[in-house]
């Protein structure tokens, strides 16, 4: 396997390798062209058959993050970074054109809301690279999703759309250590799935995360990752969310 220092490098390959997660924001100002320069560009995301089935609400109303800080598990980061994006799966134009041409989005299946979410997904992520690259800092807030019907009310939105995450943005004030990822070899797999890897992936991991945690400070058992996922898992994570996003207008059928 090549070591990492000699494969091909690109400005892009460096701003992911050295990406990390930050939750402290200086009090510079996040100008609106910032995060209009990054959402246009992040809208040229991929799009599954072109559906464009997302909409970002930009939030910057200190009783707005507050709120939303509160629905997402009592973040405090949500509430103190400058600019919140919530980025959204919205099926009001997929239902507008059915409507046009004499269908019906009602039932929508698995396939409809899958595609709607990885939609905006893929937006986020791409918006999450160009801030970036232009020195802003974030972090994605999955914890959104605990109160899908909390956030639909504090941002206004209509049937038909949901919040899939949101995404702290802001100069930032401090970075912390870079966590460790799996090992590429276990992950990474040629031609056909290797089920052994992965007992090797959690074996390396966990070590490798628990002296992580360790050096920054952080206590943490031996099987530091192992450990944790099975805590945040069981019992079920998030175990209403097929009822709550159904009552906003994804079936999920």
């Amino acid at each position: 396997m090549t070591s990492p220092t000699d494969l091909p490098s690109s400005e892009t390959i460096r701003v992911l390798h050295d990406r990390v997660s930050v939750r402290r924001f200086s009090e510079k100002d996040v100008s609106e062209d910032h995060v209009e320069a990054v959402l246009r560009a992040a809208f040229r995301a991929p799009t599954s058959s072109n559906i464009q089935s997302y909409s970002v609400i930009i939030v910057r109303d200190a009783d707005t993050k507050a709120a939303l800080a509160t629905a997402a598990g009592n973040q405090g980061h949500v509430a103190r970074t400058p600019v919140f994006l919530a980025f959204c799966a919205d099926l009001t134009r997929i239902e507008l054109a059915s409507k046009r041409n004499g269908h019906e989005l009602a039932d929508n299946n698995l396939e409809v809301g899958l595609v709607s979410s990885i939609d905006a997904s893929l937006v986020g992520m791409a918006a999450y690279m160009a801030a970036d690259s232009l020195g802003l800092k974030g972090v994605m807030i999955g914890g959104v999703r605990n109160n899908p019907r909390d956030v639909a009310r504090i941002l206004g939105l209509p049937h038909r759309v949901y919040c899939v995450y949101g995404m702290c943005l802001g100069w930032p004030a401090e970075t912390p250590a870079q966590k460790p990822r799996m090992d590429y070899q276990y992950v990474v797999h040629r031609e056909r799935y290797d089920e052994a890897a992965t007992a090797a992936a959690v074996d390396a991991y966990d070590p490798a995360l628990a002296a992580h945690y360790r050096a920054s400070g952080r206590q943490t058992t031996d099987d530091s990752w192992s450990h944790d996922m099975a805590a945040k898992f069981h019992p079920p994570l998030r175990d209403n969310l097929r009822a709550d996003l159904k009552s906003l207008g994804f079936d999920f059928r």
